[in-house]
């Protein structure tokens, strides 16, 4: 059985509920730091997992993502009353992952600016070509140039500020990043949507005011949740955990409750 390191996991102590924080693509757990204060301020405890510890050893296709990250959360001691999964883009669709999988350790779910999946299979084949430009950029191109050229993609609305720490940290994983975009790209992920009516915990989906595309597939996927809300951030984009941290924490200090 593989085990995976969770040194770089960042846990924050508050109440009996605990959120576990999965961030995007080209993220790191350090993302969450400011907005795990303010879910302490609320008296949400919080985990915001390292996701690039599940490609170290091997490939982990995306498929078998939730097997092992339940398998993963469910070997962790637990003493409080709740743990809500909370998955930002490309963390949201690992989440529906590990929501989907049977057993799942998990009482309710965010899902933030995440696409369950392209129905078209040449909308698919083109995000693998894409998604592969990436994972060659990410493993051998200079790295600040690979950050800046995904930063300036339209739907991320420029620059993410990282402290020179959390970049350092960031470069040192460039191959998990890379292999990221082959397994667990959007075009390898098969469509999610005839499988939403199966999760059978509430589920809060979010996207941005500003980000139209996510804003529509948060809400078709709500519909199609049995127990789905949809809500819309004010003033927000894709990046809504660092465009609407306050707002974002009392919906979800709102919805766990």
């Amino acid at each position: 059985m593989i085990t995976f390191s969770k040194k770089a996991d960042e846990t924050r102590g508050a109440g009996p509920t605990e959120c576990w924080l999965l961030h995007g693509a080209v993220g790191m757990a350090a993302d969450w730091r400011d907005f795990a204060k303010r879910l302490a301020e609320k008296k949400l405890a919080s985990r915001a997992v390292d996701l690039w510890r599940f490609l170290e050893c091997q490939p982990l296709p995306i498929g078998n993502f939730g097997t092992a990250f339940n398998a993963d959360a469910g070997g962790e001691t637990f003493r409080g009353n709740g743990r809500v999964l909370i998955g930002y883009s490309m963390g949201g669709r690992l989440a529906l992952h590990a929501l989907l999988e049977k057993n799942h350790p998990w009482q309710a779910a965010v899902i933030i600016s995440a696409h369950p999946g392209w129905e078209s299979a040449t909308d698919r084949e083109s995000r693998r070509e894409t998604d592969a430009a990436w994972a060659a950029k990410a493993f051998s191109g200079d790295w600040q140039s690979f950050l800046t050229d995904w930063s300036a993609q339209p739907v991320l609305g420029g620059s993410f500020p990282r402290d020179p720490g959390t970049l350092n940290a960031q470069l040192l994983r460039r191959r998990e990043i890379a292999r990221s975009f082959i397994d667990w790209s959007l075009g390898a992920q098969e469509p999610l949507w005839d499988r939403l009516p199966g999760i059978t915990v509430p589920v809060l989906w979010i996207a941005g005011e500003n980000d139209a595309k996510f804003r529509a597939l948060a809400e078709r996927a709500a519909a199609l949740t049995p127990h789905g809300k949809c809500s819309v951030a004010p003033a927000a984009a894709h990046r809504v955990p660092w465009e609407a941290e306050e707002w974002l924490a009392e919906e979800i200090a709102g919805f766990s409750r």
